[in-house]
């Protein structure tokens, strides 16, 4: 679903993204593994028209889609989470959810003068939408709670909520193990894999927490100094000699620790 070729991305003269190469395969649930200071983020950053690459290419189901802005992306359903959330504080749950669709009818002022009965109609559609997707996610008793008052896991399935509620194909979480207590992390495991194998979705995940990565991942993909190390399942990255190297660059003293 996604190739990247030779992936470049430059901020002044460091390297963040250094001649990445990588492919996404549809239907998959990736893992992307590094030190800190790896590159991944910029990596994610760079693919959903946050940053322009330097140089490279990325493509999407055979299309370039090199340095598109997100909004585009989000249409071809390219979506992306980011490590600390960014929910609507003062708005509900359900409302954070009802303003993901885009190109809705009350967004234009001339149907909120000629066009009521069809922004209540859209707007009954979307509540059952979201009321459907905080079951799915099992916090469909938080649907009335302002976003803001959400713990750090809670918001972290608001955004997984927000992906559903358009139709995504790909979706690139960074680190929901971040800030989450593992009862919740667990519960984000189980959507993800939900989402994958009922409704085949296709994610790419950012997370140090190797537990969580090799209980949802396969393949896992593992960077270091803006570049590709390795690819496989998660028991032949920790055994993989560079791998190990980079980790151990950072202090780990152990190849069983890698990702810690």
């Amino acid at each position: 679903m996604i190739v990247v070729e030779n992936l470049h991305k430059h901020f002044g003269g460091f390297h963040a993204v250094d001649g990445a190469t990588l492919s996404i395969a549809p239907g998959s649930i990736t893992g992307l593994i590094g030190p800190n200071g790896a590159g991944k983020t910029t990596l994610f950053n760079v693919i959903a028209g946050v940053h322009q690459p330097t140089s490279g290419r990325v493509m999407m189901d055979g299309e370039d889609i090199t340095g598109l802005p997100p909004h585009a992306l989000f249409h071809k359903g390219l979506l992306r989470t980011f490590q600390i959330a960014h929910e609507f504080h003062s708005m509900s749950v359900r409302e954070n959810l009802m303003m993901v669709p885009a190109d809705q009818s009350g967004e234009k002022l001339w149907n909120t003068w000629f066009g009521r009965k069809r922004i209540a109609d859209e707007e009954r559609a979307l509540a059952a939408k979201a009321d459907e997707v905080l079951d799915f996610l099992t916090i469909d008793h938080l649907r009335d709670e302002k976003a803001g008052n959400l713990s750090g896991g809670q918001k972290k399935l608001l955004e997984l909520g927000r992906t559903m509620m358009v139709d995504a194909k790909i979706v690139f979480l960074d680190e929901v193990g971040a800030g989450v207590n593992r009862t919740l992390l667990n519960t984000i495991g189980d959507a993800i894999v939900r989402l994958n194998q009922e409704r085949n979705y296709t994610f790419v995940v950012i997370e140090h927490d190797m537990d969580f990565i090799g209980r949802i991942c396969d393949p896992v993909i593992c960077m270091a100094e803006g570049k590709v190390l390795a690819e496989g399942t998660l028991d032949e990255i920790k055994a993989n000699e560079h791998v190990i190297e980079a980790y151990l660059g950072t202090g780990l003293k152990h190849k069983d620790k890698v990702g810690a």
